[in-house]
């Protein structure tokens, strides 16, 4: 059963039953199965590197796993938090890789306790390793008898791909991520026995934390009177057994070089590659910024921490890592343009909404009726969708600085329930349009500019959507398609086991329906095309803008000279002619 995916390049990882399977995303052969564990795989990420892919699944235990995927070659790095004494044993919540894989961050869960490892992945090592296998390979065991080991039964020379054939090179030991950082939730903030702000400040070192809110002075008898004194207003509601509160969750992203981090004085950015880690925890007023560049000898101090108004509940990051947008408990959303260092703007969501999920689109213009990407760059302009816990779902745009705006896309369900929207993808392949998945098994596409339905995507009358408030699907950001998991609900319940149950995944290639060809087609539009219209210039960068401007206006001076001289040349012949008519006199 599959139960898990994940697109990268041209291959499909599919985590499963006792490991993951690897597929061809355009025919569908299975190409390599790795069977190795115990139990299924619940989750699985495929990062690309270029010309490698970097896979890791987590298994039901919670354990996670590198592999290394190059060319026609499987490599496990390693199992990073699987231990020995299963006591001990800690459980993987959360996994995220930087852009570009030089990085990876695991959130950890255990013995009560919950904390955020950092890793350096060292994929300039692994590339030399899989190209010379002689220096890695271990010599006390010859390759034939360790390939033959690590290759499950499962695969046979039917099920792979006749033009590729994936190996698992157990022989080839690769070189280990290494820790650089961990991070703990913040401490709850006590009391202190400072006696002035001066002196509170005076603790923070090079202005590390600052607005943590942990260095102050207030007392702790201070905050003793205060707990008495909501007791006693509030006693009838605080009486009674409480349940413990949840563990503290993190939400963390890989940030890139950019004017608005902070960054130790002396380290070199370098563009493209991740230099900080923004971070947020569950219940928690404060982003923290840790940057990358340290060892884990280091103390974990924040460079930088940005305080909101209220708890961050939600937050996302752009996949061009350019805009992040910050979702707060009171309903209030903060734009950032991080490669600019400004905010875009501030937002509020209608009243008793929250945020429950945020999605960011590719900026996208309406050209002639039809949504179109820009030619080139675009910045200090972002587009977004927010799916809110009431299942209602609006737009917020930004267009340069304190120009937001906030439109409604779809209403809340109040008749019928079961056609509120429990997921949404946006689909980079057609300019402004996402995918809405309800509760009733339901797949809408729909397009945000005109907040209508465009068409609707179901399965072979057999199959369903098993748990459509959780839709196992994947959309993918390079190629026009999407895949969806479909099940037999009438056959779930007379199964014995679970792998008796048929399941499929099916492929949806918008390109082949004829409504949605031309959109995929003709999606960008020439900066020619949107300096004409002067709504659209504005979606340009200010130095395209400014470059532009100045270019017209030598045109124009140009022209002007060229009108000037032609005047002149008239003149002199005006002048010419009567000098000759005077001689003549």
């Amino acid at each position: 059963m599959p139960n898990c995916m994940d697109v990268s390049q041209d291959y499909v990882f599919i985590g499963g039953s006792k490991g993951f399977s690897i597929y061809n995303l355009h025919n569908a052969k299975q190409l390599y199965v790795w069977e190795k564990l115990k139990v299924d795989v619940i989750s699985i990420w495929a990062t690309d590197l270029g010309s490698e892919i970097l896979i890791a699944p987590v298994d039901e235990m919670g354990i996670v796993r590198l592999f290394y995927f190059y060319k026609d070659g499987l490599y496990l790095i390693k199992a990073i938090n699987e231990l020995e004494d299963a006591s001990k044993q800690t459980t993987c919540i959360k996994m995220e890789i930087s852009k570009g894989g030089n990085f990876a961050a695991l959130l950890l869960q255990g013995a009560g306790d919950i904390w955020l490892d950092v890793y350096k992945l060292p994929k300039e090592s692994w590339i030399k390793e899989v190209q010379y296998p002689q220096l890695a390979v271990n010599t006390k065991k010859k390759i034939r008898q360790q390939l033959q080991l690590n290759t499950p039964d499962s695969v046979t020379a039917d099920s792979l791909d006749t033009d590729m054939n994936i190996s698992f090179r157990g022989d080839v030991k690769l070189s280990l991520p290494v820790q650089i950082m961990k991070i703990k939730p913040p401490k709850p903030i006590t009391g202190t026995t400072f006696k002035s702000p001066l002196e509170a400040f005076a603790k923070i070192a090079g202005c590390r934390g600052l607005g943590s809110g942990q260095n102050h002075y207030i007392k702790a008898s201070q905050w003793e009177k205060r707990e008495a004194i909501l007791r006693a207003t509030y006693k009838k509601f605080l009486d009674g057994e409480w349940e413990p509160e949840p563990i503290s969750m993190a939400t963390f992203y890989f940030l890139l070089p950019s004017r608005v981090i902070p960054m130790p004085a002396g380290v070199k950015r370098s563009p493209g590659l991740a230099c900080v880690l923004g971070v947020h925890w569950t219940d928690h007023h404060n982003f923290f910024f840790y940057s990358l560049n340290r060892t884990l000898k280091d103390k974990v101090d924040p460079e930088g921490v940005w305080p909101c108004a209220a708890p961050i509940v939600v937050s996302q990051l752009s996949p061009c890592s350019s805009y992040l947008v910050l979702a707060c408990e009171d309903g209030v959303l903060s734009l950032w343009d991080l490669a600019q260092g400004l905010t875009l703007g501030v937002v509020a969501l209608p009243e008793k909404c929250f945020c429950q999920s945020i999605h960011f689109l590719k900026y996208f213009l309406v050209h002639k009726g039809q949504n179109v990407y820009p030619e080139g760059s675009v910045k200090c302009h972002m587009k977004c969708v927010v799916l809110c816990t009431d299942a209602s779902l609006h737009l917020v745009t930004a267009s340069g600085i304190q120009n937001s705006t906030i439109s409604l896309l779809v209403e809340r369900p109040v008749k019928y329930l079961d056609e509120a929207i429990c997921a949404v993808a946006p689909v980079q392949a057609l300019p402004g349009m996402v995918l809405t998945f309800s509760r009733d098994g339901s797949v809408f596409l729909m397009d945000v500019a005109k907040s209508q339905i465009i068409c609707s995507f179901a399965l072979p009358r057999s199959y369903s959507l098993a748990a459509p408030w959780n839709p196992v699907f994947v959309v993918s950001l390079h190629h026009p398609c999407f895949l969806l998991r479909g099940d037999h609900p009438d056959e779930i319940g007379s199964a014995s086991k679970a792998e008796d149950i048929p399941n499929s995944i099916f492929y949806f290639n918008f390109e082949d329906y004829p409504l949605l060809k031309n959109f995929s087609r003709n999606c960008t539009i020439p900066q020619a095309s949107i300096l004409a219209h002067p709504t659209f210039a504005q979606a340009l960068p200010l130095e395209e803008r400014c470059e532009k401007f100045f270019q017209k206006s030598i045109q124009n001076l140009a022209k002007y000279k060229v009108k000037e001289e032609e005047h002149w040349t008239r003149l002199r012949r005006y002048s010419l002619l009567l000098q000759k008519e005077d001689l003549k006199k």
